[in-house]
């Protein structure tokens, strides 16, 4: 993206909806799905003369994200009513929190292009979701569906501390992981149980920050790159033509590529907070903050400089593999199972592993695969009493039949070869049948080399150690 001598600031604000059984003021059931107006009660429907209670899990939830978040976690915190009218929203006021949220002053460490990106990270807060307009071709209007009132959301609001669609795609991303870590949203963003509002702002460099704009309810990803592309260029395009940017809520329409206003922004004084009279004040004491601060795990983010640094895997592996619990989970216990190499288990992880999980549509937790044999089948290959294409049929067969590797191996005849005069003889052999790469390679053609090796393994039926076959090759070549 080309900003024209312009500076990008971007700042996010992701609305995560918590997997708590039930809405977070009421007992109604907090599910995805169901029919129409279904879900939903007096108390999440706003009538009059009911109250709403608190779903603690949601404070406990909304803490364990500020924990992995490095925020404070404030000890007291309070819940306030913001004011406004749309059609979804039955009691004219949302239940969130304005002043003293439960977690701030936090940050997110990102990994982006090579580097280590430090991101701030404002609050987070609790608070209830809206109810869902629906349009359809099928009828004029516009209906509304209340079973998403009262959902529990936790927002996670930034620094403007991003510059770039890929700093903020890295985010979300990194986000996204830590909420799945933790357990405490699904994160089907098919769904909508994660979303993002998106500030963008452009400046010209040593000036300060320009107007931002604000684009509202994205819900993909790849999405969010494309709207903060388009509003930058957008901007940049009107300031270079000698006009302004003004401060207002744009709605992206990723189909179309492009984002329409919708309103001019809104400040905090026009949703006319003040403190929710229903419900009580949050209350955390030392020791529940305690218990939850030590049930966090790892987290991806450290998973992944970890990989990097320590086992010295390349950023590409180290991110995918990072990527969600069981991944990483998985991996380690190959690791943890044989004295093998971390780029070889990663390897398995991410090729065959991963092949297996597309093709069957599965987790990996869901194909009943042992971490233990995979490291088997990796030692075996190191050690070289197979060699990797042979790998590669063992898993197959172990993934068909539920043997273990070493049976598989031993009733197949998969045993590498590896004494020099059976593989001296294979090697003479392709040596007198392929004179053609023996003069390409001695003219430089290089990759010749690999041909011939091909057709070692070839004709030892993939039984032939590669290594000492390319190695004899080589020797020949020289002479």
């Amino acid at each position: 993206m080309d900003l024209k001598n312009y500076e990008l600031v971007v700042g996010l604000e992701v609305h995560a909806e918590l997997n708590t059984a039930s809405k977070i003021y009421c007992s109604c059931r907090n599910a995805f799905g169901m029919e129409v107006n279904t879900q939903c009660c007096p108390v999440c429907m706003g009538m009059p003369g009911t109250l709403p209670t608190l779903n603690e899990k949601v404070v406990e939830y909304a803490a364990k994200m500020g924990y992995a978040l490095n925020c404070t976690i404030n000890s007291v915190s309070k819940q306030d009513r913001k004011n406004y009218f749309y059609p979804d929203l039955p009691k004219a006021y949302q239940i969130s929190q304005f002043d003293i949220p439960l977690c701030e002053h936090g940050y997110l460490d990102i990994w982006v292009d090579g580097e280590e990106r430090r991101i701030g990270v404002t609050r987070i807060h609790i608070e209830e979701d809206a109810g869902k307009l629906i349009h359809d071709d099928s009828f004029t209007g516009t209906l509304v569906d209340f079973n998403r009132c009262g959902v529990p959301l936790i927002e996670i609001v930034s620094e403007p501390d991003l510059r770039s669609s890929a700093e903020a795609k890295a985010y979300l991303d990194t986000i996204k992981s830590i909420l799945e870590y933790l357990n405490i949203s699904d994160c089907k963003m098919q769904e909508g149980s994660i979303r993002c509002d998106i500030n963008v702002s452009v400046h010209k460099p040593g000036e300060p920050f320009g107007t931002r704009v604000e684009m509202k309810n994205v819900n993909t990803f790849s999405g969010a790159v494309r709207a903060i592309e388009y509003e930058a260029a957008r901007q940049v395009e009107a300031l270079e033509a000698g006009g302004t940017i003004s401060q207002e809520t744009r709605r992206w329409d990723d189909l179309k590529g492009e984002n329409v206003l919708l309103r001019s922004k809104e400040d905090a004084q026009d949703y006319r907070y003040f403190p929710e009279p229903d419900l009580l004040t949050i209350v955390l004491n030392e020791e529940k903050l305690k218990e939850l601060k030590n049930s966090i795990p790892e987290l991806p983010n450290k998973k992944k400089v970890r990989y990097i640094k320590e086992m010295g895997l390349p950023e590409a592996d180290a991110v995918l593999l990072a990527e969600t619990k069981e991944k990483s989970d998985f991996f380690e216990s190959i690791l943890a199972a044989a004295p093998i190499k971390a780029k070889n288990a990663a390897n398995w992880v991410l090729g065959d592993v991963s092949r297996l999980m597309n093709e069957q549509n599965k987790s990996i937790n869901d194909l009943n695969l042992d971490p233990k044999q995979i490291a088997e089948i990796i030692a075996l290959i190191e050690g070289n009493k197979i060699s990797s294409s042979a790998g590669k049929q063992v898993f197959d067969e172990m993934m068909k039949t539920g043997k273990k590797p070493a049976e598989i191996v031993k009733e197949k005849g998969l045993e590498q070869v590896s004494d020099t005069s059976a593989l001296q003889a294979i090697v003479d052999g392709v040596v007198a049948n392929n004179q053609k790469s023996i003069t390409d390679y001695k003219n430089g053609k290089t990759n010749a080399l690999g041909f011939l090796v091909g057709q070692c393994m070839k004709a030892s039926k993939g039984k032939g150690n590669p290594a000492l076959m390319k190695e004899m090759l080589s020797k020949y070549l020289e002479d």
